[in-house]
């Protein structure tokens, strides 16, 4: 049986008559491996200043990385309420990770931006995820690595063609 959830079609039991049992399953192991990878690589030492921070805050000072934003430009980035972006925006000010300056195109706009401490913490974030990727990488082979790497391009690019996400608050950090 197949359900549509926006438009894409979802599998509720059993195969999609139309692909190959191969692929369904291969899909299926995919599916369960990704989650418990990500964890191992990515998620944060429990003594990590981002460790106990909630999903939506991090996504806010990702997005930030970019740089400063209007509170008007994040709540529509992240499809939300300008009061929700506030009330995020005041607990991310008080632990010290962003600040709101004024526009200086208009003195009512308000914007926020990384402190020093919220880009210096976001920094470290990446760091330890680069070293984790760095000590798995070094237990493959450079023929491995290369391949790894192709594979994971070809497949970003294969997702983007079946589910098409906009930005909503993900930002890509250039080497």
């Amino acid at each position: 049986m197949t359900i549509s959830i926006g438009g894409h079609t979802e599998l509720t039991d059993g195969l999609n008559p139309d692909l190959p049992e191969e692929m369904e399953l291969q899909a299926k192991r995919l599916e369960s491996m990704l989650p418990v990878l990500m964890a191992r690589l990515f998620r944060l030492d429990p003594d990590h200043p981002l460790a106990e921070m909630p999903l939506a805050q991090l996504r806010i000072c990702v997005y930030l990385q970019a740089g400063p934003q209007s509170m008007s430009t994040i709540s529509e980035e992240f499809k939300t309420s300008v009061s929700a972006v506030t009330q995020m925006a005041d607990r991310l000010e008080r632990g010290g990770f962003v600040e709101r300056v004024v526009g200086s195109d208009d003195r009512r706009q308000k914007i926020l931006r990384l402190t020093e401490y919220g880009a210096q913490v976001m920094r470290s974030r990446r760091e330890m995820r680069v070293g984790r990727l760095l000590e798995t990488l070094q237990k493959l082979s450079p023929e491995m690595r290369t391949t790894l790497i192709e594979a994971i391009e070809a497949f970003r690019e294969a997702a983007a063609d079946v589910n098409p996400v906009e930005r909503q608050g993900y930002v890509v950090p250039q080497p």
